[in-house]
């Protein structure tokens, strides 16, 4: 179904920057955030779609970006929120100051920016509410308290907001990506042909929402078929 109204938070690159490629490729409209000005005016150029400097973890800022989506699209059927980072380490060294940061962007910008877009959802009787988790959530590994904590957290808030938003037509929708070929982390040299591409995250996102409104998603995961094999 094209003609939605998009906002996907942290899609300046990665995954957010397919999701924003892949909805304007249907026919949405698109308003996407990032913190990042060249990579945002890059992916607007790109795709025609409205970008915006903005923190998720800054409340003033997600109060501008619902503003600006009011304004050029004149509401929010589908909020992705994507925006994101890992930190890593190691129980014994794990820096509290950099696990509450990464919070701030990971879980708490999430709630306050999901806060502020449903009451719109609610007036206009239905959206949907994206949220990209990971596979990282669904299962511990070495380094992981803090971002596994956090991915764990936002599955934890999807499957609260999809008891409370149902009665209102609002689908909430936990996705879990396993390892995908970004520069995640700022690393380079993750590429292999035969692991996940942002674009096959995008890709599974528009197949749920493109469901009759009557079914719901709850959560996924999306796993490469054979990650190990080489070339």
């Amino acid at each position: 179904m094209a003609g939605r109204r998009f906002l996907v938070t942290g899609g300046s690159q990665g995954i957010g920057a397919a999701i924003v490629q892949a909805a304007k490729a249907a026919g949405d409209e698109v308003v996407f955030t990032g913190r990042n000005e060249d990579l945002i005016a890059q992916v607007a150029a790109a795709t025609g779609a409205h970008g915006l400097r903005a923190d998720v973890a800054v409340g003033d800022d997600n109060a501008r970006t619902v503003k600006a989506c009011e304004e050029k699209m004149g509401g929010i059927d589908v909020l992705v929120n994507n925006a994101g980072y890992g930190y890593m380490a190691e129980i014994g060294d794990v820096d509290m100051d950099a696990m509450k940061a990464m919070f701030d962007t990971n879980v708490f910008g999430m709630v306050d920016l999901t806060n502020r877009v449903v009451p719109i959802m609610k007036a206009q009787d239905g959206g949907d509410i994206i949220n990209i988790a990971s596979t990282s959530g669904m299962k511990g590994h070495a380094h992981g308290t803090a971002y596994s904590a956090s991915k764990g957290a936002v599955r934890g808030l999807s499957q609260c907001w999809q008891a409370e938003l149902r009665p209102h037509d609002i689908r909430v929708i936990c996705v879990c990506p396993s390892e995908v070929q970004t520069a995640w982390g700022g690393k380079a040299g993750r590429n292999n042909p035969n692991k996940l591409y942002a674009s096959d995250i995008a890709d599974a996102i528009l197949s749920a929402l493109s469901a009759e409104r009557r079914a719901l998603w709850p959560e996924f995961a999306v796993f490469a078929t054979n990650p190990w094999k080489e070339g």
